[in-house]
């Protein structure tokens, strides 16, 4: 098997129009126009070269769990997301990188992640 990379990471949301407005009007993710009718709530995103797919449903307790979004400056990321009124942690060094994490309406963590360098 030859891995090339992550196509989607799905995630529930309890609320697919309250999630839209945050990932798509506050974090800027452009909504795909391709996604099937499967016969619940969702919504399919552009996140860089990837996607996330919302999944209208229970969100499970949070033990860690999270994805990660790749940002040019973590500095201007966080700055933009708290003017917008987001709560961000501080930016913190991960080795080489930095990262800082927020939560979305429904609870699910995101982290934020600038790759230092030697790092992918």
């Amino acid at each position: 098997m030859e891995i090339v990379g992550v196509h989607h990471v799905s995630i529930n949301v309890s609320d697919v129009d309250e999630a839209l407005a945050f990932y798509v009007g506050v974090l800027g993710c452009p909504m795909r126009d391709d996604r099937p009718d499967f016969g619940f709530g969702g919504a399919w995103l552009d996140v860089g070269g990837q996607q996330v797919h919302l999944i209208e449903g229970r969100v499970p307790e949070a033990r860690g769990q999270h994805f990660a979004i790749r940002v040019a400056s973590l500095d201007d990321a966080v700055a933009e997301l708290r003017i917008r009124g987001v709560d961000v942690s501080d930016p913190v060094a991960v080795g080489s990188s930095r990262q800082a994490f927020l939560d979305d309406p429904s609870g699910n963590a995101i982290e934020l992640h600038e790759v230092g360098t030697g790092s992918r």
